[in-house]
């Protein structure tokens, strides 16, 4: 009963490291997402300010000499 007791005790410390672990790995996850959230964000915004932007004078195209 004794051995029984203490083969339970270690798998439930395995088991609250592997949780520690993987509750590490989830937080910088989310920081990592929530930087790419930022940067996309970022990006969105320049692609924005590059669209509204004046293009100043527009040149209408002529066709290229053969036509």
């Amino acid at each position: 009963m004794r051995d029984e007791l203490i083969e339970l005790q270690t798998q439930v410390a395995y088991q609250e490291d592997t949780i520690s672990q993987l509750n590490d790995v989830v937080t910088r996850q989310q920081k990592d997402i929530d930087g790419l959230t930022r940067a996309v964000e970022q990006l969105k915004q320049q692609m924005v300010a590059i669209t509204d932007a004046p293009q100043g004078e527009q040149i209408e195209e002529t066709p290229p000499p053969h036509y």
